[in-house]
């Protein structure tokens, strides 16, 4: 069935694309760029004074218009900058070509937008904003997700494995795990299996295919929404290209690692279209096995003189031997074990479709409208192997890795599985207005609109009898249900030529259903339900010392809803999970010109209720989450960016970013830790006041310089360091000591560490990486090759879902991209 689906969808995509309009035809051509400096002005209309002939500009800033011979007054026009007419006289046959330069309004459009295009300028907005360029290295030569985000500060992504099928994004020191914590879209629409009441990213757009990153932290996020916790990241796709252009990169290494990707995109008149296939694949990148297909299909329709319609299709299919069971500790201590696949049966699957719809228009000089309607599935199954650290369980296999004579040192694999079969289906309607206007003297610009969104989750516990069964004994049957609805406005306001204010407030309703047909076994019909109110308020000011130089600060809400398994219990009562909710504050100093971007930010965020991962993906031995109280995030983040340089013949780019971080918690949280007297165990309850929160490093940074040559040849050097983390409430040490003390003095010693490899520790860890590459401008040929972790550096880059990962050893890429 999901192959019919997969089918008709791209049998609909060819055929629309073969119906395109072959253009308009004209005695006259006026054709052109439009910018801002020397960045070229996406969407902006163009269109004839009085009239509705025109068109709009491409990706590139480019339009063409037919016109009959005659005198015209030309209007360029896009919300963020003012509009400009120029007076044109075209003869017949005439092709007349212009370059319209637009000046900024002091009140622009956020950053993050829905267009996959830059409205506006980040030094307006009042909150730090971080934007990754798809010409970037990290994005280019990537080899997982986390490569994007590797010179954005104040931002940790452990990779759970080495291509990054399963992103965890950590921002400001907040937990990573699957990345609940953000909200993350592709193109303005949200990618999560259900993103109200299970925000997890089991799926992540694939960053190859992506023509930039957008990272948003501040008081902006009340636009968005329902997560406005640590920050919004928007993947962007490209546009359709105004010509014919096509691009085939093809990526290989050890270990049967291979990347390739074909995108093609043109545009015949009023319509233009891209294409983009992804196949990538490995048999054995570290333990990781994996097949990956990756369709996206883009059509954009000039519908009016100022209205562009969009629609979007994707299918994506993954096969890959993911597990959660990673290393003991004797197996990390003893070395040559860092990819050794203890699980060779587990398989994850994971099947997506999803659709958008997207209209903007300019309904007058001052007013524009976006609508955008979206729909995907996701299927996730997923068979794991059970194992257990007890010698003495029932239905062992005899497999048994790591030291039995160290405490839970060993792992003993069970001859039966767990099938944690998952399908989930999200819908929704979201409309934005965006006004400019006068009032008392004072320029305002308003952002305004609603949305409307439904999700819906089944979820099956099968076990299996069997390692590699697939099938078997229904255990768990649930379905799950969520209605939201959001209103949002923000306004900013101008004072002078030189400060302004943004306030804005944002409303959440959230109803959520849960219904039991079955657990642990046994056929039931329970049923419950709970509802989640918030009024999300933001306010920020800027200042702008000089057109270089400005100042920002601002303060916001943090809130995110509790998920619905978590918030309703398996009797159907509504256990009361809090929403998770916190006060963020920013202020910082920007500086730009034409070589030099530099940025500085500090942050507080009080948490009144911080929610807590427990769960197995989290490395818990339990489900779900739980109120984990007031914590307390505080640091500083820098970036400084030497856009260009001059030695030579070499143009020299380089950079440095780095945030000094802190997160605790704040308030009395006792927590029951295990201590050895004599046997058998007791435990105590402890207070974890002052402790660090779980995987929050105290310290991110990175450096990186590129150098091109005239001829084509370039060299880039990056380093990253990651320091210091703990992975458990107790803020547990170095595991070899505390098991070495325990052993020596058996009376009374805490034994909260132990030899799984699922707390401890994470020492602080650096990577050193390296590329070299050669274009060939002529024919759009260059060839690049890449050297991760240079130095060979062995550490753990996380002790979750259950055991240690490995960072991946040295990896070396070769490549070639045609551009055509």
């Amino acid at each position: 069935m999901q192959t019919k689906t997969a089918l008709i969808i791209l049998l609909f995509f060819l055929g629309v694309i073969h119906h395109i309009s072959a253009g308009n035809d004209g005695e006259a051509l006026l054709f052109g760029i439009v910018k801002h400096k020397n960045d070229p002005l996406p969407v902006t209309a163009v269109y004839v004074q009085g009239t509705n002939t025109g068109t709009s500009t491409n990706a590139e800033g480019k339009f063409w218009l037919y016109l009959k011979p005659g005198e015209y007054t030309i209007v360029f026009q896009t919300l963020g900058f003012e509009s400009q007419r120029i007076n044109v006289k075209l003869a017949r046959n005439e092709s007349k070509e212009v370059s319209v330069l637009l000046n900024e309004l002091t009140l622009t459009m956020d950053p993050v937008t829905v267009s996959g295009s830059r409205i506006g300028l980040l030094r307006y907005l009042p909150g730090s904003v971080h934007k990754v360029d798809g010409k970037d290295q990290n994005i280019r030569l990537a080899v997982s997700n986390a490569d994007a985000y590797r010179h954005v500060p104040g931002i940790h992504v452990p990779d759970e494995d080495p291509a990054g099928l399963r992103t965890n994004v950590g921002i400001r020191g907040l937990d990573p795990d699957r990345s609940r914590n953000q909200l993350v879209m592709e193109d303005g629409v949200p990618v999560a299996l259900n993103p109200y009441g299970e925000p997890e990213l089991y799926y992540s757009p694939a960053i190859e295919r992506m023509s930039g990153v957008e990272i948003l932290k501040g008081n902006g996020q009340i636009l968005f929404g329902p997560q406005t916790i640590g920050g919004v990241i928007n993947y962007l796709t490209a546009e359709p290209p105004a010509q014919a252009e096509g691009l085939i990169s093809l990526r290989g290494a050890p270990g049967g690692f291979f990347t390739g990707r074909l995108h093609f995109g043109n545009t015949h008149g009023n319509t233009g279209y891209t294409f983009d296939y992804l196949r990538k694949q490995a048999d054995q990148l570290g333990p990781l096995k994996f097949r990956l297909n990756d369709l996206n299909g883009k059509i954009r329709l000039k519908s009016g003189m100022r209205s562009v319609i969009t629609l979007k299709m994707s299918v994506y299919d993954e096969a890959s031997n993911a597990t959660y069971v990673g290393l003991t500790q004797p197996m990390f201590d003893a070395g040559g074990n860092d990819y050794t696949v203890i699980a060779p049966n587990d398989r994850l699957d994971i099947r997506r479709y999803a659709l958008s719809l997207q209209h903007m228009q300019q309904l007058t000089d001052q007013i524009s409208l976006r609508q955008t309607a979206y729909a995907y599935t996701t299927v996730r199954n997923w068979r794991r192997q059970d194992f257990t650290y007890n010698s003495n369980a029932s239905g062992l296999t005899g497999v048994v890795w790591g030291d039995p004579n160290q405490p839970e040192g060993a792992i003993y694999m069970r001859n039966s599985t767990g099938n944690r079969n998952r399908a989930f289906e999200v819908a929704g309607y979201e409309n934005r207005l965006t006004a400019h206007y006068e009032l008392a003297g004072l320029g305002h610009q308003l952002d305004a609109g609603f949305r409307i969104h439904t999700e819906k989750a089944q979820e099956q516990r099968i076990n299996g009898r069997l390692a590699e069964a697939r099938s078997g004994d229904l255990r768990d049957d649930e379905l799950r249900r969520g209605q939201a609805a959001s209103l949002f406005a923000q306004q900013k306001t101008r004072i002078g030529q030189k400060l302004s204010l943004t306030y804005g407030l944002r409303g959440e309703a959230i109803e959520y259903q849960r219904t039991i047909l079955r657990v642990a076994g046994k056929d039931t019909l329970v049923s419950g339900n709970t509802q989640t109110y918030a009024l999300i308020p933001g306010a920020g000011v800027n200042y702008n010392i000089s057109n270089e130089l400005g100042l920002f600060a601002g303060i916001h809400k943090g809130f995110a809803p509790p998920r619905i398994k978590d918030a309703i219990s398996n009797s159907g009562e509504d256990v009361q999970l809090d929403a998770e909710l916190s006060r963020n504050l920013e202020l910082g100093i920007r500086y730009e010109n034409q070589r030099l971007l530099a940025n500085l930010t500090a942050y507080l965020m009080n948490f009144s209720n911080q929610v807590i991962p427990v769960s197995e993906s989290s490395g818990g031995q339990g489900a779900g989450l739980i109120n984990g109280g007031q914590t307390t995030h505080k640091g500083v983040e820098m970036a400084m960016v030497l856009k260009s340089g001059k030695i030579g013949q070499w143009d020299v780019r380089n950079g440095l970013s780095g945030a000094v971080m802190q997160s605790q918690f704040s308030d009395n949280r006792y927590v029951i830790q295990k201590i050895r007297k004599n046997a058998p165990y007791d435990t105590v309850w402890v207070n974890v006041k002052g402790n660090h929160t779980p995987y929050s490093p105290n310290l991110v940074a990175a450096a990186w310089a590129e150098v091109t040559h005239s001829n084509g040849l370039s060299a880039g050097l990056s380093w990253q360091f990651t320091g210091r983390q703990f992975t458990d409430l107790l803020n547990t040490g170095n595991v070899q000591e505390v098991i070495a003390e325990a052993k020596a003095n058996p009376d009374y010693k805490y034994i909260s560490a132990t030899s799984s490899g699922r707390i401890g520790e994470i020492p602080a860890y650096q990577t050193l990486n390296m590329n070299l590459g050669y274009e060939i401008q002529k024919y759009g040929l260059s060839f690049h090759l890449q050297a991760r972790n240079l130095l060979n550096e062995r550490y753990i880059v996380t002790r979750r879902p259950q055991g240690i990962r490995v960072g991946m050893h040295r990896f070396i890429t070769a490549g070639l991209e045609w551009k055509f």
